[in-house]
């Protein structure tokens, strides 16, 4: 039987940065995968929805680069070919997390994990304790239990990504993240998608103004969206609705994620309902084991997990003071325009508060990509200008917000962004000037 510092079961982006980060500490650590590396985020989720709204993203640049002159006749859509090239960027991936593992000296095990009351761990023939155990086992698509759907045929992001054609039809139950991004990386292929929805609207943990434009983009991408109404049940290829009878050719439910949490079952850990409970140091009930990613509450966010591991590995060798800030974490959306969010939303903020929004039509750059659906928006702290929360909406918003998260990870304020020079003409120099609006001193309004 080996003996190890650390044990981590799961090499997803929690459990595999961990792993890292552990044997970066000269720590002898262990790393059990029952499945592939890369987890959920790099096989069935981040990774291959992100690529497939890339192949999207083109598609809808070339549309427009017609409507400016740059006339492409005759565009053709190569599915298999652009599956081909999300196996092979995956798989390029995969290798380079492998590559760190063994580059770092960690014991990696592949099998199922159990976990003995002694905590001794069994994976296959062979067996090993550690002083510490991290679990990261990650969650598993939710599919709700409605009537007749045992006569359905249906994908869930496990199954989705191996398509091998491109569907004509679509039908997404969801009306989330997940769900609205599938929407964007098919329908622009030439996919006729219908996203079932049953609440009021889509997207109800994002900010709210930024709902509108996606719902805009979707209505001119031919996206079908019901919302607000009852399932009734599924028969074969129809969906009953109060609103109707919906049929169609292919169905994917993109209705959320559950945690895998049977070894802490196994281990009789304490739950708070469907999550592994922890305190504010990810730790669970029973001394040494510790959970994280989409077994505790926070964000089923890939980077939220990675930042968690990294944090329980800092506290277990004493070397974290502070705890993780979830304002801190942020939030997007692969949509285009893309949705990045960190800190309070509007509706959330229980001080005084100054909020500015700088839409991107006046920006230079924004025009002249021809992306101008969008805003900054910027919530600070009433006098003080301290940084509450952001929104940017946008093209390349996922990468713009980090200008605005860096400055309040440094102890940064609204000053401190109203006083930057940003270099012109980027998209990014709108974040100065919504910074500058909480003055009232904002140059392009």
């Amino acid at each position: 039987m080996e003996k190890f510092d650390i044990a981590i079961i799961g090499a997803g982006p929690g459990g595999y940065v961990a792993a890292i980060h552990a044997a970066k500490y000269g720590k002898k650590v262990a790393l059990i995968e029952r499945d592939k590396l890369g987890g959920a985020c790099y096989n069935v989720g981040c990774i291959p929805s992100k690529i497939l709204l890339e192949h999207s993203k083109l598609v809808q640049a070339i549309k427009r680069g017609n409507s400016w002159g740059i006339e492409v006749a005759n565009m053709e859509i190569n599915f298999p070919r652009l599956m081909q090239r999300k196996d092979t960027i995956i798989q390029e991936l995969l290798t380079n997390i492998e590559q760190f593992i063994i580059n770092n000296h960690i014991t990696l095990y592949r099998g199922e994990a159990t976990l003995s009351k002694d905590l001794t761990i069994t994976v296959g023939k062979k067996t090993l304790t550690a002083t510490d155990i991290i679990l990261a086992t990650g969650s598993k698509p939710f599919v709700p239990p409605f009537e007749g759907l045992e006569t359905s045929t249906y994908f869930t992001t496990d199954t989705f990504f191996n398509l091998e054609e491109l569907p004509a039809q679509l039908t997404i139950i969801g009306g989330g993240v997940i769900a609205v991004e599938m929407a964007f990386s098919l329908a622009p292929l030439g996919t006729k998608v219908t996203m079932l929805n049953h609440s009021e609207d889509i997207l109800q943990t994002e900010e709210a103004e930024a709902r509108p434009l996606i719902r805009k983009k979707m209505k001119e991408l031919g996206i079908e969206l019901v919302t607000d109404f009852q399932f009734e049940k599924f028969e074969g290829n129809t969906i009953h609705t109060s609103k109707g009878i919906y049929t169609y050719e292919n169905l994917l439910f993109a209705t959320g994620r559950r945690p895998n949490t049977e070894i802490a079952q196994h281990l009789e850990l304490a739950f708070e309902g469907r999550l592994i409970a922890v305190n504010e140091h990810l730790q669970t009930s029973k001394p040494h084991i510790y959970a994280i990613g989409d077994l505790v509450g926070g964000y089923q966010l890939a980077h939220s997990a990675s930042t968690e591991g990294i944090y329980v590995v800092d506290y277990i060798v004493g070397n974290q003071l502070t705890t993780i800030d979830q304002t801190s974490i942020p939030r997007c959306v692969y949509t285009h325009p893309e949705i990045a969010t960190f800190g309070l939303l509007e509706e959330q903020v229980k001080e005084p508060y100054t909020m500015t929004k700088m839409p991107l039509q006046t920006n230079p750059k924004a025009l002249m990509e021809g992306n101008t659906d969008g805003f900054v928006k910027l919530i600070t702290k009433e006098g003080s200008g301290q940084i509450l929360g952001a929104c940017v909406v946008g093209d390349g918003a996922t990468e713009m917000l980090n200008a605005i998260l860096a400055t309040k990870n440094a102890g940064g304020t609204a000053h401190s962004l109203a006083q930057m020079t940003f270099p012109h003409p980027t998209v990014s120099e709108h974040i100065g000037d919504a910074a500058k609006a909480v003055f009232g001193k904002a140059i392009h309004r």
